[in-house]
């Protein structure tokens, strides 16, 4: 209790901080940092690193984007992480971008609210859509890909269409859709990514069978050197003349 209470929480172990905390109705949350961001500010800067690219991406396939648009239709309000039309199709797409998964229930009933009410939102501008598609965006990484077959029934249930068929649909919209786009190499910051985590550099192991031979030969070379200072060789210190 005294080093809790004179601030020396290192000589003092967590479990029991808690415990202590618990006693006197406190809380005490952990709130984890990385590279001296907290993690909210990380994931927020994830986040717009993924809609700049979803963005560039739509751009270069001819949509018209537009990002984090907020509508209120007949008393529903929200936002749109990225919200699309493409002339030449008359099709609408509603973009939810997500880091990481982390209530599925809020997610599936507030990108469902919204594609439902895309169409009004896209008369809204000036759009007259005739296809709707809804495309969850995450990063393709392992987490995410765990977190999408932990709960498989319900995305293939949410968002049937994955892969090629998102890829085809996006480049040319006859239909509705409701699907999954994964994002390869998204970055935040400095940290470089690919599909399961951060690059590690570990050591090549190519020339190690032509490090043996050259091995060999500097140890011949050390015995012919200690011959030549009038020293033995070991074949001849074991059997001697």
């Amino acid at each position: 209790m005294s080093l809790i209470e004179h601030g020396r929480l290192e000589e003092t172990s967590l479990k029991l901080i808690r415990r202590v905390g618990a006693a006197v109705g406190v809380s005490l949350p952990v709130a984890p940092r990385w590279r001296g961001a907290d993690l909210p500010r990380l994931l927020d800067e994830r986040h717009r690193s993924m809609v700049r690219e979803v963005i560039a991406r739509l751009t270069k396939l001819g949509w018209v984007t537009v990002p984090e648009h907020t509508f209120s239709v007949r008393g529903e309000r929200g936002s749109i992480d990225v919200f699309a039309w493409l002339p030449s199709a008359r099709a609408v797409l509603v973009v939810e971008v997500k880091t990481q998964v982390v209530d599925l229930q809020d997610l599936l009933s507030a990108h469902d609210r919204k594609r439902r009410l895309a169409s009004a939102i896209g008369h809204d501008l000036g759009w007259s859509p005739l296809h709707v598609g809804a495309l969850l965006v995450m990063p393709d990484e392992t987490q995410t890909r765990n977190a999408v077959a932990r709960h498989g029934p319900v995305f293939d249930a949410a968002y049937p269409s994955r892969g090629k068929l998102v890829s085809v649909w996006l480049r040319c919209p006859e239909s509705d859709i409701r699907g999954i786009w994964f994002l390869l190499n998204i970055t935040a910051g400095d940290a470089k990514r690919r599909p399961g985590g951060v690059f590690r550099v570990r050591p090549k192991r190519d020339h190690e069978p032509e490090l043996k031979p050259r091995l060999g030969e500097a140890a011949k070379s050390s015995v012919a050197v200690e011959i030549g200072r009038g020293g033995q060789s070991p074949s001849a210190q074991h059997h001697p003349r």
